[in-house]
């Protein structure tokens, strides 16, 4: 896990998505077109959390290096130096902590 130069704000997440296998069970090849867009990713970076009616702040429930299931259509995709994707997605956009 390399450094990343963002820093979420609020309840903001940055996700490395993980990619999926290229080829099947049965050694069929999928090309690009054909691969599910990733859901499953790691935390890289977390924001503080979000502010309650009080302004307090509310912590968030994931930190850096989590994997974590995201929605399929969630979040910002960025491209970062070095061609490297990640997705900016809000916590409530998670869905499951991987263990």
């Amino acid at each position: 896990m390399a450094e990343v130069n963002l820093k979420p704000l609020a309840d903001r997440v940055i996700v490395e998505p993980l990619e999926e296998e290229e080829v099947t069970s049965t050694g069929i090849i999928l090309p690009e077109t054909a691969k599910e867009k990733p859901q499953k990713g790691t935390l890289i970076a977390v924001g503080p959390g979000r502010k309650d009616e009080q302004g307090k702040v509310v912590p968030m429930d994931v930190k850096v290096g989590d994997v974590v299931l995201y929605a399929k259509y969630a979040g910002t995709e960025v491209k970062l130096d070095g061609g490297r994707n990640v997705l900016v997605l809000r916590e409530s956009d998670i869905l499951a902590i991987v263990e």
